[in-house]
Parts: C-alpha cells; sequence; structure tokens
C-alpha cells in the first residue's frame, strides 16, 4: 500500500537562496523527516486565500505547523506590541484548513502556533506575551529552545501516544492558549501554560504547544508521528 498523504500548512516569508531573495512558501525540513520517518509522504499546503479549501480532499492527514504570532484580530483582541507582523494571508488560510478538515473527520495535528490556530478556530483565545502571565520560561530569545516539565490526562490521546503522563517538551513561544474554545485541555506545564488541546468530536485532532519535529525529540516523541500516520491510513482507508 502506497504512503498516507500528509498535508503540512508552509510559511510564507522572505527568502535566499542562490542568486534569488524573494517571497517563498517553505517550511523547515525538520518536519518533513519526522513525517517521513513515521511513514508518511509530505504534500506542502501553501496559504490561499481564496477560501478553497478542496485540497483537503485529496489528503489523508493535516500538519498546520508552527511559525509567527495568530493575529489577535481574530480572537477579537488588539494586539501586543510584542506582537510579530500579522501574516494575514496565512491566518486566514490555516483557519479555513483547519475547520475544513474539521468537518471532514480529516486527522490533524497541530504544532505550536498549530495549536493556537486550533483554539482560537474553536473560539478560544491566547496570551500574547507569556512573560506578562507566567515566570516559566518559555523562551529566551526567537530560534532557540528551552526544557521544561509538561503533564497529561491519564486516558488522553496526548497520553496515549506519549506513552506517558509526564514528561520534558522543548519549548521556543512567547504566545500560548489562554481560552480553548470547545477543544479540551489535556496538558500542561507547570506554571499552567497549556501543553496540549484535543477535540473528543473527531477521531484524530491533537495540538502541542511544543516542537516534536526537532530532531532532540524523534526518539521521545515518535508516538505523536506515528499515531497520526496511523489515523491516516485509517482515513484513507474509508474515504
Amino acid at each position: 500500500m502506497s504512503r498516507p498523504v500528509i498535508g503540512l500548512t508552509c510559511y510564507l516569508e522572505p527568502a535566499r537562496w542562490g542568486a534569488w531573495e524573494l517571497p517563498a512558501a517553505l517550511l523547515p525540513h525538520w518536519y518533513v523527516d519526522a513525517i517521513q520517518a513515521a511513514g508518511g509522504r509530505v504534500v506542502l499546503v501553501p496559504p490561499d486565500e481564496d477560501g478553497d479549501v478542496d485540497v483537503l480532499d485529496r489528503l489523508d492527514a493535516l500538519v498546520i505547523v508552527g511559525g509567527a504570532d495568530v493575529d489577535a484580530r481574530h480572537y477579537r483582541q488588539s494586539s501586543h506590541e510584542t506582537a510579530d507582523e500579522p501574516r494575514v494571508a496565512r491566518d486566514s488560510s490555516e483557519l479555513q484548513l483547519y475547520r475544513g478538515a474539521r468537518e471532514r473527520d480529516l486527522p490533524v495535528l497541530g504544532i505550536c502556533r498549530g495549536l493556537q490556530i486550533m483554539a482560537v478556530a474553536h473560539g478560544g483565545s491566547l496570551h500574547q506575551h507569556l512573560p506578562d502571565v507566567s515566570e516559566l520560561v518559555h523562551r529566551v530569545v526567537p530560534g532557540a529552545f528551552v526544557e521544561h516539565e509538561a503533564r497529561f490526562e491519564p486516558g488522553s490521546l496526548i497520553a496515549t501516544v506519549m506513552g506517558t503522563t509526564d514528561t520534558i517538551v522543548n519549548s521556543s513561544h512567547h504566545q500560548a492558549v489562554a481560552d480553548p474554545g470547545s477543544l479540551q485541555v489535556t496538558g500542561t506545564a507547570a506554571d499552567g501554560t497549556i501543553e496540549a488541546c484535543e477535540d473528543d468530536d473527531r477521531a484524530f485532532v491533537l495540538g502541542v504547544q511544543w516542537h516534536p519535529e526537532h530532531p532532540d525529540r524523534r526518539t521521545a516523541d515518535a508516538g505523536i508521528f506515528g499515531a497520526l500516520i496511523d489515523a491516516a491510513t485509517r482515513y484513507r482507508s474509508t474515504h
């Protein structure tokens, strides 16, 4: 049987390669490596504001990846002074893709920003600057990771795929989910920061605040990507 097709959203950012310096749809290859290692075939899904999410009908699962802050206007707030410049096309596209995936019961994994997109789509909101609400360090500087403890609800999807209710995760974010909306919170850090959310109304919808795609997490977090591929394979067999 051919590998399940996993759609990964991607960045739309200035990039430079060879003689070129242009806006580019791009993605850290860590994500691709992680999906391929788990047995999936990767297709990139760049931002598209047209509202057409029919691409989801060609996929067996969707991964919403990390990146810049979600525009606070999507949860009816003004942007904090530390917030990133809004990625208008990406925000719109990923919110529509997530809603379309949920309508189809397509397996979804949200990573970092991806979890935050999920929460906003479910009517929730974000802490726009974590140092305002917590003394636990979740990011020292952009592009660097710290580690801290995370605990999961017994019997939850995240506890099942991780094989534990207590672990150490990596962290590089200055925003986090404040209100998960209709999602279920199944993982938190010691300071109460939401580390994992799930949608019990769907077969496989999981969001994590840390970065399981990081090469240093491949062994500890292999169960997350393995479970996604298993869910994608089941979805493919019934659709």
